[in-house]
C-alpha cells in the first residue's frame, strides 16, 4: 500500500484576507450610498448644506436663540431693552393667542368653542384609528349629529318647531317664490311690448302657487295647531317622530323586516330629544353669537372641515353624473364642473357673499359665513369631481361587467365595487385637494371674514406690540399651525394608502 499524493486542485495555502465591504447601513452608509455616490449627488449635497446654512440656521436663530420669551409689552422685544439683536417676539403671541384662536368671540362664551373642539376630536379620532369598533355609529354621529350640535353650540339660539314646522315653512317659501314671480310677470306685462306672453306666464305661475297653497294646507294647518300647544316644540317633535318612524317601518318591510328600521329610528329620535333637552333648544338655547364675531382658528376650521365634508358627496355625484348615460344629467354635470373650475375661488367668494342674496326671496336672509361655506363647498366639489372621475376611469371595465353578470343593480355595483376601488386609486389627489382647501381658507378675509390670517393681521394694528419683528413672529406662528394640519393630513393619507394597498406591497 503506497501513500497517495494530495490532489493538485486542493489549495495548500490560506487565501489572503480581503478588505471589508463598504458599509451600506447607518449614517456612514447613508452618506456613502445616497449623498456622495456620484459627482451629481456630491454637488447637490454641497448645495443643500449651503442652503441649510443660509436659511435653516438663521431661522432657528430667529425663532429660538435670539427670541424673547417673556414680556408685558413691546419694550421687551426691542433691541435697546434686550441688549442684543432681537428675534421672535413670543410674548406678542402669548398676548394675542386668544384672538388668534377665537377671534372676537365673547370671552364668557368661549367654553362653547372649547366644547365643540373637544366633541369634534372625540368623534374624529376613533374614525381615524382602524382597529376601533362601531365605525358606523361613530361616522353617523360625526357627519350628521355633530354639525347640528356644533351649530347650536357656536351660534346659539333655539328652535320654535321641528319637522312639521320646518317642512311647512319651506313649502310656504316655495309657494311665495312662485307667486311672487307670477305677480312680477303680470306687472311687467303692463309696460311690455309683448304683453300677452308675460301676462300668460304670470297667470300660470299664480295658478301654480294657488294649487301649492291648497296642497300644503293640511300641513300648514297641523303646524298652526301644534303652535297652540303649551309645548309646541315637543308636540311637533312627537308628530315628526311618529310619522318618520312609521314610514321607515313600512319601507323596511313592515312586520317581517321593518323592526330594525323602527328601532333605529326611535333610538335616533331619543338621542335628538336628549340633545334638545341638554342644550335647552326648546327654551331658546344658548345666547346667540353673531358669526361676525367669529374669527381666528375657529373660522379656519369651520370653513375647512365643512368644505372637506361637503365636497366629497358633491364630487362623487358630479363625477357619476358626468359618466351618466342620461344626456340631461351628463350635460348638467359637465357644465357645472367646467363653470366652477373656470373661475377663481376669490370670484366664487365674492359671488356667494354679494350676489347670492339677490337670488333668494327678500324675507329670507343668508348669513355671511354660510354664504362663504356654500361657495367653498361648491368650488371644491367641482375639483373633487374630476379627481374622482380619474379614479372611476382607472377601474377596469370588467369589474362592472362581472357585477352585472352576478345580477347586481347599478347602485350596488357602483357603491360596493366600482366606487371603493376608484376612491382608493385617487387617495393622493383627494388629500391634495383637502390640503389646498385648508390653505385657501385664508382667502375669506377678502370678504370680511376674519380667519386665522385675518385675525393675525388685525392684531398687528395694536400699538402696544408694534415692533420690527412682530409681523415676522406672527406669520411664523401661523405657518407652524398650517404646517401641522397639512403635514398631519399628508402623513395620514400615506398611512391609509399603505393600508388599503396591502395586496400590492409585494
Amino acid at each position: 500500500m503506497t501513500d497517495l499524493s494530495a490532489p493538485s486542485f486542493v489549495r495548500q495555502d490560506l487565501v489572503a484576507e480581503r478588505a471589508a465591504p463598504a458599509n451600506t447601513t447607518g449614517f456612514i452608509g447613508l452618506v456613502r450610498t445616497r449623498l456622495l455616490n456620484s459627482p451629481g449627488n456630491i454637488l447637490l449635497t454641497i448645495l443643500g448644506l449651503l442652503l441649510a446654512w443660509y436659511i435653516v440656521i438663521p431661522t432657528i436663530k430667529f425663532l429660538l436663540v435670539d427670541a424673547v420669551w417673556a414680556g408685558k409689552d413691546r419694550t421687551a422685544c426691542l433691541a435697546e431693552k434686550a441688549g442684543h439683536e432681537v428675534g421672535a417676539c413670543w410674548p406678542y403671541i402669548e398676548a394675542k393667542l386668544t384672538q388668534l384662536i377665537y377671534g372676537f368671540y365673547p370671552e364668557a362664551q368661549r367654553w362653547r368653542v372649547n366644547l365643540t373642539y373637544g366633541l369634534g376630536a372625540a368623534l374624529l379620532l376613533p374614525l381615524l384609528l382602524p382597529r376601533l369598533p362601531a365605525k358606523g355609529i361613530n361616522s353617523g354621529l360625526f357627519f350628521f349629529a355633530f354639525p347640528v350640535v356644533a351649530f347650536f353650540l357656536l351660534h346659539g339660539g333655539g328652535i320654535a318647531g321641528f319637522g312639521v314646522s320646518w317642512t311647512a315653512g319651506l313649502l310656504q317659501l316655495f309657494e311665495q317664490s312662485v307667486g311672487g314671480a307670477g305677480d312680477l310677470l303680470v306687472n311687467l306685462s303692463k309696460s311690455s311690448a309683448i304683453a300677452p306672453l308675460p301676462w300668460v306666464l304670470g297667470k300660470v305661475l299664480v295658478l301654480v302657487a294657488f294649487l301649492i297653497h291648497w296642497l300644503i294646507f293640511p300641513l300648514t294647518w297641523l303646524r298652526d295647531q301644534l303652535q297652540l300647544w303649551s309645548l309646541p316644540v315637543w308636540g311637533d317633535f312627537l308628530v315628526t317622530a311618529v310619522v318618520v318612524s312609521a314610514v321607515l317601518f313600512v319601507l323596511g318591510g313592515g312586520m317581517r323586516t321593518g323592526r330594525r328600521a323602527l328601532i333605529g329610528s326611535l333610538l335616533t329620535f331619543a338621542g335628538i330629544a336628549v340633545g334638545i333637552k341638554l342644550m335647552g333648544l326648546d327654551r331658546g338655547g344658548f345666547p346667540i353669537v353673531d358669526t361676525r364675531l367669529w374669527g381666528g382658528l375657529l373660522v379656519t376650521l369651520v370653513i375647512a372641515i365643512t368644505g372637506i365634508v361637503a365636497s366629497m358627496p358633491i364630487g362623487i355625484a358630479l363625477a357619476l353624473g358626468r359618466r351618466s348615460s342620461i344626456p340631461l344629467i351628463r350635460i348638467f354635470s359637465i357644465a357645472f364642473i367646467e363653470f366652477w373650475r373656470g373661475v377663481p375661488l376669490i370670484t366664487v367668494l365674492f359671488f356667494a357673499t354679494y350676489m347670492l342674496p339677490l337670488f333668494v326671496p327678500g324675507n329670507f336672509a343668508v348669513d355671511g359665513l354660510l354664504r362663504a361655506l356654500i361657495g367653498v363647498a361648491i368650488f371644491t366639489g367641482a375639483y373633487m369631481a374630476e379627481v374622482i372621475r380619474g379614479g372611476l376611469a382607472a377601474v377596469a371595465r370588467g369589474q362592472a361587467e362581472a357585477a352585472s353578470a352576478l345580477g347586481l343593480s347599478w347602485w350596488k355595483t357602483t357603491s360596493l365595487i366600482v366606487l371603493p376601488q376608484a376612491l382608493r386609486y385617487v387617495i393622493p389627489g383627494i388629500v391634495n385637494s383637502f390640503i389646498s382647501l385648508f390653505k385657501d381658507t385664508s382667502l375669506v378675509s377678502i370678504v370680511a371674514l376674519f380667519d386665522l390670517l385675518g385675525s393675525l393681521r388685525a392684531s398687528f394694528s395694536d400699538p402696544n406690540w408694534s415692533t420690527p419683528t412682530t409681523a415676522f413672529t406672527g406669520f411664523a406662528f401661523a405657518g407652524m399651525i398650517y404646517f401641522v394640519f397639512c403635514f398631519g393630513m399628508s402623513r395620514y393619507s400615506l398611512f391609509v394608502e399603505h393600508r388599503l394597498n396591502a395586496h400590492r406591497r409585494h
